[in-house]
């Protein structure tokens, strides 16, 4: 099992997810930009924003 995110970051990518669905891929690398385009914050804060989104963009792909 991995390790359970916060609300926030949860939120914060379900957003950006719903919104910019066509920008995001399975990749982690390239979905780390496009998620830097829209958010200035930490680069831990990111990371996982960038991993939850990749998750949903996984599951959508089903």
């Amino acid at each position: 099992m991995g390790r359970v995110k916060s609300l926030q970051i949860k939120r914060t990518a379900k957003k950006l997810f719903e919104e910019h669905k066509k920008l995001f891929t399975t990749d982690f690398e390239k979905n780390k930009k496009v998620v830097d385009k829209f958010i200035e914050t930490s680069k831990k804060f990111r990371n996982s924003i960038t991993g939850h989104v990749t998750q949903l963009a996984k599951k959508s792909n089903k």
